[in-house]
């Protein structure tokens, strides 16, 4: 672990986190709050929390980090879901934090809800930034991801600056879409014994890759587990889409922090 910034105006800290074959960026506004690990969207980086984290400002403190082969961190042999769960793991136990809120977008909130359910004692709360219990199976729906990502190949390194796109081949980010895809739809009985409070923050847009509608049908997978659970709620539905909503919807997100931290 090696650490490149301290900023004794913010106590804010940014280095580098050692797991596995890899190492992961971090940073850590630091302080005696209660503790926000942010989860990012499978190709994504941490810089699409920076609005969420303004919104709820220095009263948290607030966690992101990189994930294996985004934005500054290292790039790594395995971007599996398994690995991603230990990226969370070591992230933690480098910056000496034993228990937190967990807020994931995308594939960061289909993490958060099987990390928090390996550790219940360590999750104070969950929040999902439109991810569902629900994924493309099969072949049928492998080969829909594959395809995909076949048709964006040349659009990826494009996308890489603006943290919405893996140093990691078309190939690869479809492999990556398949596991998460695979754990999204296994995911309801993990949401369903899960004793921690859990907010969700939906889109009612539709999203990149999918038909007119579509969505709306996979927004349903939710409502078996809102009635099965009453840990679980939906704290906003919002506006925009799958990819804007960080974006245009930031304080329904710190909203949703900040309900899960008033039961605690």
């Amino acid at each position: 672990m090696t650490n490149n910034k301290n900023s004794a105006a913010t106590a804010t800290w940014t280095g580098m986190v050692s797991v596995d074959d890899t190492a992961l960026y971090v940073t850590d506004t630091g302080g005696t709050g209660r503790a926000v690990i942010y989860l990012n969207g499978a190709y994504a980086d941490q810089k699409h929390w920076r609005r969420v984290i303004a919104d709820l400002g220095p009263g948290f403190r607030h966690i992101a980090f990189d994930e294996r082969a985004r934005g500054k961190s290292k790039q790594s042999t395995d971007h599996s879901f398994e690995a991603s769960l230990r990226d969370i793991d070591a992230v933690l136990a480098a910056r000496g934090v034993q228990q937190a809120i967990l807020v994931g977008w995308s594939y960061g909130g289909i993490l958060g809800w099987h990390w928090a359910d390996r550790n219940p004692g360590r999750t104070l709360g969950v929040v999902t930034v439109d991810a569902l219990p629900f994924g493309l199976t099969g072949e049928a729906g492998h080969e829909r991801i594959r395809a995909q990502f076949h048709k964006m190949r040349l659009l990826l390194p494009l996308a890489r600056p603006f943290g919405m796109a893996a140093r990691m081949s078309a190939a690869d980010h479809a492999l990556v879409g398949i596991d998460a895809n695979e754990y999204a739809a296994a995911s309801a009985p993990v949401l369903n014994r899960l004793t921690c409070p859990v907010r969700f923050v939906v889109a009612t847009g539709d999203s990149l890759g999918t038909e007119a509608g579509e969505m709306e049908e996979v927004r349903t997978s939710l409502n078996p587990v809102l009635a099965a659970n009453p840990n679980v709620q939906v704290s906003a539905k919002v506006a925009s889409n799958h990819t804007q909503i960080l974006r245009k919807d930031s304080p329904a997100v710190a909203t949703a922090v900040r309900e899960v931290a008033a039961t605690l």
